[in-house]
């Protein structure tokens, strides 16, 4: 296996970062090279090329879930290490099929009916496929928002006055649970056991191989399949009847191989998805395009780099986009350097109001806000989505 710092450097000529230019970015990248360079450890103990890649979204940031950060992971892109055929799963990056519906109204509902029928809903013992339902509406980033949309471009339909988004996950399946085992290592037994434990000079990486591989990817499927069904239970019980636009997972296994980290993925063209910023912002209907452009690649300086590595092709069919504002830590200015002790990594920062440096570890531990339109504007300026409606809101429930 290759030393550590040609590791590192190998892996941070297959990342690819399309942020912002603030600390939520900087952190990423800082911690994100470390990942990739895990991943490219994986793959040479195992006898393959190791071409794994990191494509961003321009809400590139940190990833609050301490098993991933600690791998080395960040959020918002796309991280893939082969053709979707491999029997491998990198376990470590911890998929949870987390994602958002949005559904239209043609009325506004009152917010006090509102939240009795969600004291009901979470009162009742609701079962999915004999798996009971656990809600999860008031827990970090999930929440239920009601908006007036404003449409700003012609579709085939017409969008009703009102929409609601509720974001929500599959807690249900994150440990061992009625089906077998769960999605994440460090919460299934079941599944840890499954797994293989691999040694590599930026720490240890839980991975799944063969039949174990296609074993987790097919209950991978059903959990994103169980939790766009949870939530569309949920749409029905909380607003009656709703017109569906938009139902999708950003954040789970695309294939074997490939993982959306924080990021939507181009589908049919009328397809539309959810980009929300803060609750005191408007937050966006979007289509996905066809991305990246070769003259974006070049424009950004990637051309030379993929073209060398072998990676041209994926940037040129990346095709993902935001899904969301990202963090932004407010009292960080950018990252001077990262400090390594026992495989365990401390990043130096400068602090915003020029009084020093900060060492810092867990990063959930550090203050956070959620960036503002500034995502949406780098995100049409690159060509990743076209707006079609601007959604106004009027209530954001957290309960």
């Amino acid at each position: 296996m290759k030393d550590k710092q040609i590791l590192l450097k190998q892996a941070k000529d297959h990342c690819f970062f399309i942020g912002l230019n603030d600390s939520g970015a900087d952190l990423c990248k800082a911690n994100s090279v470390y990942g990739m360079a895990g991943i490219h450890a994986i793959q040479e103990s195992l006898g393959m090329k190791p071409d794994a890649t990191f494509i961003t979204t321009p809400d590139m940031t940190i990833t609050r879930n301490v098993t991933r950060w600690n791998s080395g992971f960040g959020y918002g892109g796309k991280i893939t290490w082969g053709d979707g055929s491999r029997e491998l799963i990198i376990l470590n990056i911890k998929p949870n099929a987390c994602g958002m519906l949005v559904g239209g109204l043609e009325v506004l509902p009152k917010v006090d009916k509102i939240i009795e029928k969600i004291h009901k809903l979470a009162s009742e013992t609701i079962c999915i496929d004999g798996v009971e339902v656990t809600w999860d509406f008031y827990k970090s980033n999930h929440f239920i928002d009601l908006f007036l949309i404003k449409q700003m471009t012609k579709l085939d339909t017409d969008l009703p006055p009102y929409a609601f988004i509720i974001h929500g996950s599959a807690s249900e399946f994150s440990g061992d649970n009625k089906l077998g085992f769960g999605l994440y290592f460090d919460k299934s037994t079941q599944l840890k056991d499954m797994a293989e434990k691999i040694e590599t000079p930026i720490g240890p990486y839980h991975i799944l191989t063969g039949k174990n591989a296609e074993q987790y990817f097919k209950r991978y499927k059903y959990v994103e399949d169980f939790a766009k069904r949870k939530k569309a239970y949920a749409a029905k019980k909380i607003f009656g009847d709703y017109l569906q636009i938009s139902n999708e997972c950003h954040q789970g296994l695309f294939n074997m191989n490939q993982v959306l980290l924080g990021c939507n993925h181009l589908k049919q063209d009328d397809t539309l998805f959810p980009l929300t910023l803060r609750g005191d912002l408007p937050a966006y209907l979007v289509k996905g395009l066809p991305s990246l452009s070769p003259e974006c690649i070049n424009s950004m300086g990637f051309e030379t780099r993929a073209k060398s590595t072998g990676v041209y092709d994926q940037l040129l069919n990346s095709n993902i986009f935001p899904h969301g504002g990202g963090y932004n830590l407010p009292d960080v200015l950018n990252v001077n350097k990262v400090i390594e002790i026992e495989q365990t990594r401390y990043f130096d920062v400068d602090m915003l109001n020029d009084r020093g440096k900060k060492i810092i570890s867990d990063v959930r531990e550090l203050p956070f806000e959620y960036r503002g339109r500034m995502v949406v504007l780098r995100a049409i300026e690159i060509g990743l989505i076209e707006i079609a409606a601007k959604l106004i809101p009027q209530y954001v429930l957290k309960i």
